[in-house]
């Protein structure tokens, strides 16, 4: 990787942290906003989340192609201008077809980032740094928005509507960093690879990116299929499922889940990179293996909160170490998948392939609190739990099986090369990638 590549990831790495710091300020407390401050009741805010989450899956099918198309620096740029209009319009509208609009805004700028932000990684990264690169991003992402969440709880006044719109007003101006951060890389259009680590263009003989192509690469198939029951099995049951049983089952109080949350957060922060050492030489697919078992045992502890009843101690140590067991399984999965679906992707369809898994997590982010609410809102906890449990060894399962149609290459680099660089996409002679001064 070359000096100007490093500076242009230390860019993107910066504007990104700085950006989920902003997103800390507002998140926490979207839901009493819209539904306490505005006074716009629980319904309209669950239509917002709502919202968010239906702009994100309009936008993700058709942003791939653009980012192939017309590069991920400039998609990155509208995404962020996007998001921050959308922030912004929700600390400043007090009606619901106004929030409403707003958070349809601001999802389809944030669905736009996450996608040319993991091709911007790709581009500034080898296949043998890429892994540490991607593990740096969810570091710092989870660390900016863990601070963000406790000044933003200093900040807020559920009395003032005046203290949200200083809050979305911070979170607008952090969108707008990023987009200025990335703003002055340079990249070239498109990156030239040297001996790159074999893709679906070989199997699928050079056809060109798009949805067809993509469908009939059998891998990333899998790997997607892998990964809406890894989103749904985890991200997709802390805000509805799993937190109904913390308190309707463990008897905690709502005060003690944001004390699991900052386990969770705390899990991924103090072992990420603890984490990256120990799995950055290990197969993908083995390490992805692994996360099924640590999240099966986090299911388990959690359960096991209902077995003593009425013990408050018990209830909270076994929440709060599952939601830390949690963390610990996507410190493991921030070096593992994101590298693996840029090392399946052709270079022309980069773009498609990184947007078609953000499409997947966020089908498993709508489908994941539906299921889980349901669950909840009908006392079946004990189904619930064994469901996700059954979810978890089912990780492990695809896991191994996807392991077997992976090269040795794209099942780790680092171990297939036996210590060599591997070369990576670069720009050509003519239009290498530098940064603005």
């Amino acid at each position: 990787m070359t000096t100007a590549m490093g500076a242009a990831l230390r860019r993107i790495q910066l504007g990104n942290a700085l950006s989920a710091f902003g997103n800390g300020f507002t998140v926490p407390f979207l839901f009493v906003y819209v539904a306490q401050v505005r006074d716009l009741g629980s319904s309209t805010a669950g239509v917002v989340l709502a919202t968010f989450a239906v702009a994100a899956l309009a936008v993700l099918p058709f942003i791939g192609r653009v980012i192939d198309r017309r590069g991920p620096l400039s998609v990155a740029v509208a995404g962020a201008v996007a998001a921050a209009i959308g922030s912004m319009g929700l600390g400043l509208a007090a009606s619901e077809p106004l929030v409403i609009a707003a958070a349809g805004v601001l999802g389809a700028g944030i669905a736009a980032i996450q996608p040319a932000l993991a091709t911007l990684i790709v581009w500034c990264s080898t296949p043998v740094t890429r892994s540490r690169a991607f593990a740096t991003q969810f570091f710092l992402g989870n660390l900016g928005l863990g601070v963000g969440g406790l000044l933003g709880g200093l900040l807020v006044d559920t009395s003032a509507a005046s203290s949200f719109v200083r809050l979305f007003a911070i979170d607008a101006v952090m969108f707008l960093v990023l987009g200025a951060a990335v703003a002055t890389v340079r990249l070239a259009k498109t990156p030239v690879f040297d001996d790159p680590v074999p893709t679906a263009d070989a199997r699928l003989g050079g056809a060109v990116g798009g949805w067809r192509s993509l469908l009939a690469d059998r891998t990333m198939v899998q790997l997607c299929v892998l990964g809406f029951v890894m989103f749904f099995a985890c991200y997709g049951q802390f805000e509805s499922g799993l937190s109904a049983f913390a308190v309707d089952v463990a008897r905690i109080s709502p005060s003690m889940l944001g004390v699991a949350l900052a386990a969770n957060t705390a899990a991924i922060v103090l072992a990420q990179f603890v984490v990256l050492k120990l799995v950055e030489r290990r197969r993908r697919s083995r390490v992805i293996a692994l996360v099924g078992l640590v999240w099966t045992v986090a299911w388990c502890v959690a359960g096991s909160a209902g077995l003593v009843p009425g013990s408050q101690v018990v209830g909270i140590t076994a929440i709060v170490s599952a939601y830390a067991l949690f963390g610990i399984g996507e410190a493991m999965l921030s070096p593992t998948v994101a590298p693996l679906v840029a090392d399946l992707a052709p270079s022309s369809a980069l773009g498609q392939y990184n947007s078609a898994f953000a499409l997947v997590k966020q089908l498993a982010l709508a489908v994941g609190p539906a299921v889980g609410g349901l669950m909840a809102g009908a006392g079946l906890y004990g189904t619930y739990i064994v469901t996700l449990i059954v979810c978890s060894l089912g990780i492990t399962a695809l896991a191994l099986r996807l392991g077997k149609w992976l090269t040795a290459e794209q099942d780790n680099p680092l171990r297939a090369v036996a210590g060599a660089a591997v070369p990576a996409p670069r720009a050509a002679a003519s239009d290498e990638v530098t940064t603005a001064a």
